[in-house]
């Protein structure tokens, strides 16, 4: 029987975060801004989408943690507390490019819930390709 793994999707975010600072662009996360965990700017919200920037010359504190991200930003000079959960992210890309990853919007998945069990195949199913 596996084991449960942690969720890629905080991983992908840090390493594609890092991707983007290393080439000099500025990383931006769309969220979904009805998610009910997320902290964020309502008055900034567009069909229930937000895009945050997230460069680290914008925002203080970032922590790109595995269930959650939070920083400090200012939006119309005003200091305002983010939390964005890791379900909520949508996409993270560079601004200039577009570059980066879409994610599919996770559902809540209970640890009661077993995965499927998949029946290893009788026999190998490889097959040549010319």
């Amino acid at each position: 029987m596996a084991e449960k793994m942690t969720s890629l999707k905080p991983y992908l975010i840090r390493s594609i975060y890092d991707w983007i600072i290393d080439n000099d662009l500025t990383p931006y996360l769309l969220v979904d801004a009805e998610n009910t965990q997320a902290v964020v700017p309502q008055h900034l919200v567009e069909d229930g989408k937000i895009i945050l920037n997230v460069r680290p010359q914008a925002i203080h504190g970032l922590l790109l943690g595995n269930t959650e991200i939070t920083f400090n930003a200012r939006f119309n000079g005003r200091p305002t507390g983010i939390a964005v959960p890791i379900a909520a992210v949508m996409a993270i890309y560079a601004k200039e490019n577009g570059k980066g990853m879409i994610f599919d919007l996770e559902e809540d998945v209970s640890d009661e819930t077993p995965p499927p069990e998949k029946k290893p195949p009788s026999r190998p199913n490889l097959r040549i390709v010319k």
